[in-house]
């Protein structure tokens, strides 16, 4: 016997999508799997993956069409359960009564899908699990990789792996299935029966191959793109094999075009007309040649951070402003306090950064131009009423900007902990793109490390960011003589669209004071 059944665009992450081309015909006999639609939306191309097997019935949708989740496309004949009338096996069967063999627990096939991961689209590094693994609770099953950070995906609940949905390279957010995975439930009870020799297994048909894609058209070597993203490269001249494609299964988008097109227009305007930056290209040079050299690959997060830093200091008028705070009694109060964590056996050690970010949230709090980002117009500014404060950390694989939220209402030991969790998770690679948004102000303490002074980078869309080097012993003029002190070098870089020198000066002196003096934190 069989049955019809309907099969329904799954979640394609827009509210609508063009389709571009269907890929299977009235009367084929598809497999679970196989892809049936190429649709794209304004921001991605994608095939549509059948969610099982049969035989091709009726096409619901045509190219141009526009669809969205839940709309029929196919209607599939799905070959059903054997009847009683089944035909017997020629070999001679001997019914006895004889005790059933204990049947399998029985199960369920549920879905795994991507957790929040603070709401930005990732790309999958690597897939940790294979069809047929038998998996456990919080077992990793998917690497990702964000803007800023890696992290491992864990399972939410155990059982074996029946379907992977996702490949390295795809891009996927909250929401995305992952797996599908087999939950074993309870067994049903065994009973008694005659049983008869049950008739030779029928061979499974072999996977009939997925029909080429027109969408696909491979062109000076190794190009992916959708007729509509080619229409668009001829608009505007363009030769696709120059656009960095991000699609799935390395296709060009739409996006990709525009995005490509958009930079070419901002450095064409950048590099002509008075007051241009009008830079020159870096020159070719075989460095081999002047001796032996090592080419080492720059990390994911130098490759996504560079060209930001860059964009930065390029875009933001930075003005630095330089300073030195007077830490020695803030120093003597922090081991003091160090040393009852230590007696009370509390896990926890305050360092010296942790009164910097009291600082500069109370100074947040009486300059509140500072806790703000410049409107995407320009137009504008747009102030925050909360203050969370981003603290660069050094790890294997680069400068990440974990944010610490809520610090003006957060005590010394609060932060402590905070900070220490956060900075863990950061050199482990385990920070999500959520533990990194939100921030008001950034500190970049290179004080364990050493140097005298740096000029910080703006890290946008705040306006300023403190830069913190090593603290040292000097000799301070007190009125009637000099007298050894612990100073600290502070330099506080801030965007001048936003920020004048006026106001840069009086907030470094405020965390200046509130540093010599933490009598004043508290006020």
């Amino acid at each position: 016997m069989s049955e019809l059944k309907e099969f329904l665009l799954p979640d394609i992450g827009a509210d609508a999508a063009d389709v571009t081309e269907v890929l299977v015909s009235v009367g084929d006999v598809i497999v679970e799997d196989q892809d049936v639609i190429s649709i794209e939306g304004d921001k991605a191309s994608m095939d549509v993956p059948a969610a099982f097997g049969g035989t091709v019935k009726e096409i619901k949708m045509n190219v141009g069409d526009s669809v969205s989740e839940g709309q029929v496309v196919l209607i599939i004949e799905v070959a059903g359960e054997a009847t009683a009338e089944a035909p017997v096996a020629a070999v001679e069967e001997v019914a006895a009564p004889v005790a059933a063999p204990a049947p399998a627990a029985t199960s369920e096939l549920k879905e795994v899908c991507v957790p929040d991961i603070g709401g930005d689209e990732v790309e999958v590094t690597e897939v940790l699990v294979s069809v047929g693994d038998a998996i456990v609770e919080d077992q990793d099953i998917l690497s990702v990789e964000g803007d800023k950070a890696s992290m491992d995906v864990p399972a939410p609940f155990a059982g074996i792996v029946k379907e992977i949905k996702i490949a390295s390279g795809d891009k996927v957010s909250e929401g995305s299935l992952i797996l599908v995975l087999e939950v074993q439930g309870s067994a049903p009870v065994a009973t008694a029966a005659p049983v008869a020799a049950a008739p030779a297994p029928v061979a499974k048909a072999a996977p009939t191959p997925a029909p080429a894609k027109a969408a696909e058209v491979v062109t000076s070597g190794s190009i992916k793109a959708s007729p509509s993203v080619r229409r668009v490269a001829r608009e505007f001249d363009l030769d696709l094999a120059r656009v960095p494609a991000t699609g799935r299964k390395g296709r060009t988008t739409k996006e990709d075009v525009q995005a490509y097109v958009k930079a070419q227009l901002a450095l064409a305007k950048s590099g002509g007309g008075e007051g241009g930056l009008q830079v020159l290209p870096y020159a070719n040079i075989d460095y081999s040649k002047f001796g032996e050299i090592e080419i080492k690959p720059l990390s994911r997060i130098q490759k996504i951070s560079g060209p930001t830093l860059h964009r930065n200091w390029v875009t933001i008028p930075h003005v630095t402003q330089f300073d030195e705070a007077d830490i020695t009694d803030l120093e003597t109060f922090r081991k003091e306090q160090n040393a009852i964590a230590a007696k009370q056996d509390l896990g926890l050690k305050i360092s010296p950064l942790v009164f910097m970010m009291k600082a500069v949230a109370k100074a947040l709090h009486k300059y509140p131009n500072f806790n703000a980002s410049l409107s995407t117009d320009g137009e504008s500014v747009i102030l925050k009423k909360y203050i969370n404060i981003g603290i660069a950390v050094d790890t294997p694989n680069g400068l990440v900007v974990p944010v610490v939220k809520d610090v003006i209402n957060k005590g010394i030991y609060d932060i402590s902990r905070e900070l220490g969790e956060i900075s863990k998770k950061a050199r482990a690679g385990k920070l999500t793109a959520k533990d990194m948004q939100g921030g008001s102000m950034s500190i970049s303490s290179l004080g364990g490390i050493g140097g005298t002074q740096f000029t910080p980078i703006v890290n946008a869309p705040e306006v300023a960011i403190l830069g913190v080097s090593k603290s040292a012993i000097k000799p301070v003029w007190n009125g009637a003589e000099f007298a050894p002190r612990m100073m600290v070098p502070l330099a506080l870089s801030y965007d001048h669209r936003v920020i004048d020198g006026a106001d840069g000066a009086r907030f470094i002196t405020a965390i200046n004071n509130y540093l010599s003096d933490l009598r004043t934190l508290i006020l």
